[in-house]
């Protein structure tokens, strides 16, 4: 039986996530981050889920992805209610969870060639 490696039609992976470290492709990544099956964005500067701002969303809606979602760290934790309505009104869905879903989630919707977007919270130290 002849077995073949089928490559990615996108540039980036996510390998793994947790709370304080991600993994796309080989790099390993400590910091929060944006990423989209043709982009990473490294060093995102939102740390906490409860305190993001609509304004905080914007480079993932920059993407205009058809889906956001949101990785929180090892727990879910919902942002504010207007940062939520930013999404609806733009027409884009805001999937909240943590980042090891968000994580397999992702990897699912790249490899269906969706377009989405996700937001990885990681704790620093």
């Amino acid at each position: 039986m002849q077995l073949s490696h089928e490559l990615p039609d996108y540039a980036f992976t996510l390998r793994s996530a947790d709370g304080r470290h991600a993994r796309v492709n080989d790099l390993t990544l400590t910091d929060s981050f944006i990423l989209s099956p043709q982009q990473l964005v490294e060093n995102w500067p939102v740390r906490d889920s409860a305190a993001l701002t609509a304004d905080d969303l914007a480079p993932l809606l920059a993407l205009q992805p058809e889906v956001v979602l949101l990785g929180t760290g090892e727990r879910q934790v919902f942002p504010p209610a207007a940062v939520m309505a930013a999404c609806l009104r733009q027409g884009v869905g805001l999937e909240v969870m943590t980042n090891a879903a968000a994580a397999r989630t992702f990897n699912v919707l790249a490899g269906e060639s969706r377009r989405v977007v996700a937001g990885f919270l990681l704790a620093p130290g």
